[in-house]
């Protein structure tokens, strides 16, 4: 074996060192973030296992909310992610199709794109101060759901629009190309094309966005959060209580904090079980989209 093989050799050993070393360390730091997320699940679970029941759920605070349930909380916190679903959705998709679809490249776009990152990236008590002097003050909804829902809407925008910018841009142009080819147009290509392929990559943008949304405090403080409200909400232009603001109350607030810590940590636990039913549907519903793809 002449010194070239050899170098060689060494070289591929090297390589194969390294590459069980950087593999080791992802694989650690992975199992490191795994970790944790189990230790904060299992910190609520057992924290708040012992006050869920389902008079817990299905029952409205009472004695200053020292006892009692989370029954209107749970319904304001639904209200709220449909609202921002509505107004979020569909705005942010069409403006992803737009922005890939048909806008040229340019100063402008790369602009526009830029102003979205940025707006992702903006604290959300920010958007609550916005939401508060838009909604609330000039347009005159006042404190309820409908600005609150507008407002989470805003929120979950910017992550909505370059998540199906994203899902767009990893569909293959030569399914573009072959469906104009065939006779389609650029509207039909993209809805019985271009959609139906990038819908299972839209859909884990849409998680990520209720995910956010679902568990925002700053926003609804401003805009239509209730400090005590045992009522549901008979419209929209009604406030409501919300699973976050409602968990904040209960650990930083209070006559009698050492019969509403148990009642927080019980809030806490049925917000993630919300969060984690709100996951499991959407995924359902992507594996769907997925397996019709194939069918197709």
């Amino acid at each position: 074996m002449d010194s070239l093989q050899i170098l060689k050799a060494g070289n591929h050993r090297s390589k194969i060192v390294k590459e069980k070393i950087a593999f080791g360390v992802f694989k650690f730091l992975s199992c490191v973030i795994v970790t944790i997320l189990f230790i904060i699940l299992a910190f609520i679970i057992v924290k708040g296992a012992s006050v869920l029941s389902w008079d817990f759920i299905t029952t409205p605070p009472t004695d200053g909310m020292k006892g009692g349930g989370v029954w209107p909380a749970i319904i304001g916190t639904f209200y709220l992610m449909v609202g921002s679903a509505l107004f979020a959705f569909p705005l942010g998709i069409m403006s992803g199709i737009y922005m890939h679809e048909y806008a040229k490249s340019g100063r402008l776009i790369g602009f526009i794109r830029m102003m979205t990152n940025n707006l992702a990236g903006i604290p959300s008590i920010v958007f609550g101060l916005f939401g508060m002097s838009l909604f609330v003050n000039f347009f005159g909804f006042g404190d309820s759901i409908l600005a609150g829902s507008l407002t989470l809407g805003l929120l979950a925008l910017p992550l909505v629009i370059r998540t199906t910018e994203e899902a767009l841009k990893a569909i293959p142009d030569s399914f573009r190309e072959g469906s104009l080819a065939l006779g389609a147009t650029k509207l039909q290509t993209i809805r019985r094309v271009i959609l139906p392929m990038a819908m299972p990559n839209i859909i884990t943008g849409l998680i990520l966005a209720l995910g956010r949304v679902s568990g925002e405090t700053a926003p609804i403080l401003f805009t239509c959060a209730a400090y005590f409200l045992p009522q549901l909400p008979q419209s929209i232009f009604d406030q409501c209580m919300a699973l976050p603001y409602h968990l904040y109350v209960l650990a930083t607030s209070g006559t009698d904090m050492e019969k509403q810590i148990p009642i927080a940590y019980g809030t806490a636990l049925v917000l993630v079980i919300i969060i984690l039913f709100v996951n499991l549907l959407a995924n359902a519903l992507r594996n769907y989209f997925q397996k019709k793809l194939k069918t197709n």
